[in-house]
């Protein structure tokens, strides 16, 4: 199986990894059948954007890539523009994924999902999206793809 640099790099070098502490939003999602599961932590300001984020994944390394571009992607984004951050562009950032590899960034969208999706609630607000379902197997893969 072939990997881009970008992300062997996301890989080897993963950025944004831990936890927040008093986490102003958090999304976890997980596929049993390819055991990758991954954690999203966001530090939300007053005006909705992203200050910080970090992620815990345990899984593939394209799982630990995808987390690790994705956190990049939406820092410093409003919670509305993260939303916008889809699996494809997270594949498209890291110059591609093996087919049997694309669930995992697909974890990625929904974790960021699930994690706004979570702010949201804390603070008392409408979540205008529909937040995904956890081990969702027609979009994570199949035990073989692993």
């Amino acid at each position: 199986m072939q990997y881009s640099e970008k992300v062997m790099d996301h890989f080897t070098h993963p950025r944004n990894v831990g936890e927040i502490d008093n986490a102003d939003g958090v999304g976890t999602v997980g596929n049993a059948k390819c055991g990758d599961i991954m954690r999203i932590y966001l530090d939300v300001d007053e005006n909705d954007v992203i200050v910080d984020v970090k992620f815990k994944t345990f899984g593939c390394g394209a799982a630990i890539a995808t987390s690790s571009m994705a956190t990049e992607l939406i820092k410093g984004k409003t919670i509305w523009e993260a939303l916008e951050i889809t699996n494809a562009v997270v594949v498209e950032a890291l110059e591609g994924l093996p087919p049997v590899k694309v669930h995992c960034s697909v974890l990625a969208d929904d974790a960021i999902k699930m994690a706004i999706a979570d702010y949201l609630k804390r603070n008392g607000r409408e979540v205008p999206f529909d937040i995904p379902a956890d081990d969702d197997d027609d979009h994570h893969g199949t035990e073989d793809e692993d």
